[in-house]
């Protein structure tokens, strides 16, 4: 026993310290007695001792005592725990379970199974890679555990095997059927729309007309029944439907069979019947659910309409929008953007046109087409541009020939920055999304926002635009930009570079007339024609030097067919025309028979970039907007970072998979 035992009471030390002072001062007068009263706190000293040493005994009795009932204890708790526990190894084996694990399976030989064939869901892997020891969530059955884990360190024990798991179940069968419950019962609000109701009913004959739109109202009303929803008419083409969530979830499933029930109405009219529906779900309240449907079904709309869009706070869900947007007849609005955006630029103090990175003919003519309008109106435009790409080299040429006055307005994105302020007006054409826009911070340098676009709009949007022109049925920016500037004055005036500049871009968007072109495409070419454009001077801005023609036989000669209608072709070179060719290629394999879209990757410095074409059966933008991209049925791109080639092809592959699956679930 060492000097720490002996002097562990302190307060018996301080004493015998004191009576051993005691006996000094005794020694002095009286040695002899000194000497007795030595003997006897020597004796007292022993005796101390002994009792210290009985007292730790008694101590350690008493805690050894304390272990085993403690031990007795945890054992008798683990084996009669209220809740299944079980023991793994590292691997995942089991290697001991208490009697309530083992009344959870119907096996009753358990041990050295792996837990992952009794709950597929849990992941020891996973499990031992989580730091936190996050709790994880299983199913069984019919019940739900919520399993706590902890990884026992065994070489603190006289085990001599490897670190143990130790999992604990605990069974949250009630919080999630309540759970799900309240998830269920959540309402969802939708605005659907009939897109074509004044075409279908003046196209109709007038004994059929009755028949045709009580047939509309009562496929709505029987669908909406059949999945438990309310829905009131509140206009002739107008409807609003209450769903919960429960009942929501099975007609996301079944992909808005809604939308190909009403488009197969035939009850003696001349055109299909085509639907929007826009869905707002999870919202604070009410009312902000309305918002959100009311934002989807614009959304919807904006697309093409024929389609459901469901918005969920800030994310959105697409269905449908397979088919080509009807063409609208009426030009009521377009004389009534057109008047709008003349009062606008007579406010403006300057006007700035952006069009979309990496122009093509179709940006570029409806700029100059804008910057045109904005002249007629004796204000100051200003066209930002970054550079010259080959997509728009030829008409770049042409206008540095016939007009070069343009030169002194064109601003690079960094000159722009200090033109423009809060009164500037700015004009964006051919593209709706900020992140693509030429030069994307001057958006945030006004509030006076105006969008002019033909394609299909997506999740990304300019903020609260003063003034929207988005029309997906167009063939064209250009074409918009046209029929705007016949409206905005008695007499068109334009320069001959200027028609030629917003006919290429009808031109190269329908692919010489033959796709996405409709009446009022053929209408505008007329205007331009009549305002002096010349096809055949418009021909020669598409003509590609010899080695584009190479590259693009390179393309056609190594591209696939995949899925027995689909092409995909690789350009490998990095060049400065890599997307133009790329586009063009796409153009050519519809050339093929058998093929119904075609898709060409090439290598954009640090981006791959995808040009997408299709003959109309398969929806190119459906399947580029799941990359991250955009366009039109028939023709779309996207542009995708941080992945090779190989990498990219292998996950355009999956997502046409896919697409074509969801359409044989229809």
């Amino acid at each position: 026993m060492d000097n720490r035992n002996i002097f562990k009471w302190k307060d018996g030390i301080i004493y015998l310290i004191m009576i051993g002072v005691l006996i000094a001062i005794i020694a002095y007068y009286q040695p002899l007695l000194s000497l007795l009263l030595t003997v006897a706190l020597g004796y007292l000293i022993y005796k101390y001792i002994v009792a210290i040493r009985d007292k730790e005994k008694e101590w350690k009795k008493y805690i050894e005592g304390l272990a085993e009932e403690f031990d007795t204890a945890t054992k008798h708790a683990v084996f009669n725990m209220p809740f299944p526990l079980v023991l793994l190894e590292m691997d995942g084996t089991i290697s001991w379970y208490n009697t309530r694990f083992k009344d959870l399976f119907a096996d009753e030989d358990l041990l050295n199974k792996k837990i992952d064939e009794l709950l597929p869901q849990l992941e020891v892997e996973r499990l031992l890679e989580d730091e936190d020891r996050k709790p994880v969530e299983v199913a069984y059955e019919d019940q739900y555990y919520e399993i706590h884990y902890n990884v026992v360190d065994s070489k603190k024990t006289i085990s001599t095997r490897e670190n143990i798991i130790m999992l604990y179940l605990v069974n949250k069968t009630d919080e999630a059927q309540l759970y799900n419950r309240y998830k269920d019962e959540i309402l969802a609000v939708c605005l659907a729309y009939v897109d074509n109701y004044d075409e279908v009913k003046n196209s109709t004959p007038e004994l059929d007309r009755p028949i045709v739109l009580a047939e509309i109202d009562k496929v709505i009303n029987s669908y909406v029944t059949k999945h438990n929803g309310l829905v009131r008419k509140y206009e002739n083409d107008k409807y609003l439907f209450i769903f919960h969530n429960r009942d929501l979830e099975r007609i996301k499933d079944k992909r808005f069979d809604i939308l190909d029930q009403i488009r197969e109405i035939d009850k003696g009219n001349p055109i299909s019947i085509t639907l929007s529906m826009g869905v707002g779900i999870n919202g604070k309240n009410p009312y902000e659910n309305y918002e959100f449907a009311r934002a989807a079904i614009d959304i919807a709309l904006g697309r093409g309409g024929d389609q459901a869009v469901i918005k969920e706070d800030n994310n959105l869900s697409f269905y449908g929008g397979k088919t080509k947007a009807i063409e609208k007849r009426n030009k009521v609005r377009s004389r009534v953007i057109a008047h709008a955006l003349m009062q606008l630029i007579d406010q403006a103090e300057e006007v700035i046109v952006m069009g979309h990175k990496n122009a093509d003919m179709d940006s570029f003519g409806a700029s100059i087409g804008i910057i045109r309008a904005v002249r007629n109106r004796k204000k100051d435009a200003y066209l930002v541009l970054e550079k010259v790409n080959p997509s728009i080299r030829n008409i770049y040429n042409r206008m540095v020939e016939e007009a070069p006055e343009y030169l002194d307005i064109i601003l690079s994105p960094e000159d722009a920055l200090e033109v423009v302020n809060e009164s500037s007006l700015l004009i964006m054409v051919d593209n709706h999304r900020p992140s693509f826009a030429e030069a994307p911070e001057l958006l945030e340098l006004t509030d006076k926002i105006v969008v002019i676009d033909h394609h299909r709009r997506g999740a990304e949007f300019i903020e609260e635009p003063v003034l929207t022109y988005l029309e997906p049925y167009a063939s064209s920016t250009c074409e918009l930009v046209t029929e705007m500037l016949y409206y905005m004055s008695d007499k068109l005036e334009m320069t001959k570079f200027e028609a030629d500049a917003l006919l290429a871009g009808i031109t190269v968007d329908t692919k010489n007339f033959t796709f996405q072109t409709g009446v009022r495409t053929f209408e505008a070419a007329s205007i331009l024609k009549r305002a002096g454009a010349d096809t055949t001077n418009v021909r020669q801005l598409f003509r590609d030097d010899y080695n584009i023609y190479l590259k693009k036989a390179d393309v056609i000669k190594n591209s696939k067919i995949l899925f027995e209608k689909i092409a995909i072709g690789r350009l490998e070179s990095d060049l400065e025309d890599s997307i133009l060719i790329a586009a063009q290629s796409a153009n050519d394999l519809l050339n093929i028979d058998g093929v119904e879209a075609s898709f060409v990757l090439t290598q954009w410095g640090q981006k791959v970039h995808i040009s997408g074409r299709s003959l109309g059966n398969i929806s190119a933008q459906l399947i580029l907007e799941k990359l991250g991209g955009g366009g039109h049925l028939t023709s779309a791109g996207t542009q995708i970072e941080d992945k090779t080639i190989d990498e990219v092809e292998e996950l355009l592959i999956e997502t046409i998979e896919e697409y074509l699956k969801e359409g044989e679930e229809k």
